[in-house]
């Protein structure tokens, strides 16, 4: 009975704590505690209402192609019939060679931009540009006449250069130079203007000197919140050319959207304007300058056709025609949204119209002087 009883009280000791057996000599056993066995772990709560797991439902591309099919296919009579239509023919027409006109010259600029990107060290820029940003903007300006593209080829690559460390007044200065004095652009336009060589002349110094002085300008009055500084996209892969090829797919497909968006609405202006009011226009001096400037931001031509387009204007003066090669290159519908895309919208609504304004300006100042 009582070894039965000792042993039970060893047990309901024991739960508790452990004792060491009694050392010799009679001293008293030590009590040592032992942490308590960690207890179950926590059940998992199942989704909360109203609440959707990474596996839930998600709206995506697929998704909204497959809710757009069966709409497409009740309603194909009455789309057929609407596409069918003058007005719709002569958009469709617009925008398909705006967008095909403008897409080899836009994946040249994702090429060069990738390039930048990868194989580019930042340290070559700091090198090959000056220290001080005023000397900076006429070298970036110059500089824009190396690349043999458009308007849509430039934004990227400027893109690219503020990423790389280059100041922004000096990327800018190429962004507006690069489409309107590089080779290609001057021999279509000489081409264009065979009997007034001085067309070509003057569209390059007119389209040097806005692009220096809308640099400068950025350099003095802008402020840093008004640019968002594109983030470098980190393209990660086992060699450069998987970079390579990553950057090149971003830069096609996020510029490609906006191209795109400003396509659309240049064709839907470009349809709803009456021709007459073109030749109205061309009899006031001042109305003549203004009409093509606004022409050449709605028709959004790509810098390598636009000289063809206006040399057929015959009756507006040089100086008008000038304004549209100077004016276009620098500022369309669809250089807006591709700009607003990659610097922010708040950029685009603060640069797009003091870009208009210079250009009119400086392709008055020097049609008059040497036309």
């Amino acid at each position: 009975m009582s070894s039965e009883a000792s042993r039970h009280h060893s047990r309901t000791e024991g739960e508790g704590t452990h004792r060491r057996p009694i050392l010799a000599g009679g001293s008293s056993p030590v009590a040592i505690s032992k942490p308590a066995p960690p207890g179950p772990a926590p059940r998992s709560r199942g989704p909360q209402p109203g609440r959707r797991g990474q596996e839930g439902w998600h709206f995506n591309s697929s998704l909204a192609l497959t809710m757009l099919l069966p709409v497409v296919i009740v309603a194909q009579g009455p789309i057929r019939r609407a596409l069918a239509t003058p007005v719709m023919q002569s958009w469709m027409t617009v925008f398909v060679a705006m967008v095909v006109q403008a897409l080899p010259f836009l994946a040249f600029g994702a090429l060069l931009s990738a390039a930048i990107a990868v194989f580019v060290p930042p340290s070559f820029f700091a090198r090959a540009l000056p220290a001080r940003t005023a000397l900076a903007v006429p070298v970036a300006g110059v500089a824009g006449a190396v690349l043999p593209g458009c308007e849509c080829a430039s934004v990227p690559v400027a893109g690219a250069l503020v990423g790389r460390g280059v100041t922004p007044a000096a990327a800018l200065a190429f962004l507006l130079s690069a489409p309107a004095i590089n080779p290609v652009v001057l021999t279509a336009t000489a081409v264009a203007f065979p009997h007034d060589p001085r067309m070509v002349l003057a569209r390059f110094l007119a389209s040097l000197l806005v692009a220096c002085a809308m640099g400068w300008s950025w350099q003095r009055l802008g402020r840093p919140g008004w640019l968002r500084l594109p983030t470098p996209t980190e393209h990660t892969g086992p060699s450069r050319g998987e970079r390579f090829w990553g950057s090149v797919r971003h830069d096609t497909v996020h510029a490609g959207g906006f191209l795109v968006l400003g396509a659309m609405a240049a064709a839907t202006l470009k349809t709803a304007a009456p021709a007459s009011w073109l030749l109205t226009a061309a009899g006031d001096p001042v109305l003549a300058v203004l009409t093509l400037a606004v022409l050449a931001v709605v028709l959004s031509i790509c810098s390598e056709a636009d000289a063809f387009v206006v040399a057929s204007l015959t009756p507006f003066s040089l100086t008008a025609r000038l304004t549209f090669l100077v004016v276009g290159p620098m500022i369309d519908l669809k250089l807006f949204a591709m700009q607003a895309g990659t610097f922010g919208r708040g950029f685009a609504l603060r640069f797009a119209p003091a870009t208009f304004a210079l250009a009119v300006a400086g392709s008055v100042l020097t049609g008059t002087v040497l036309l």
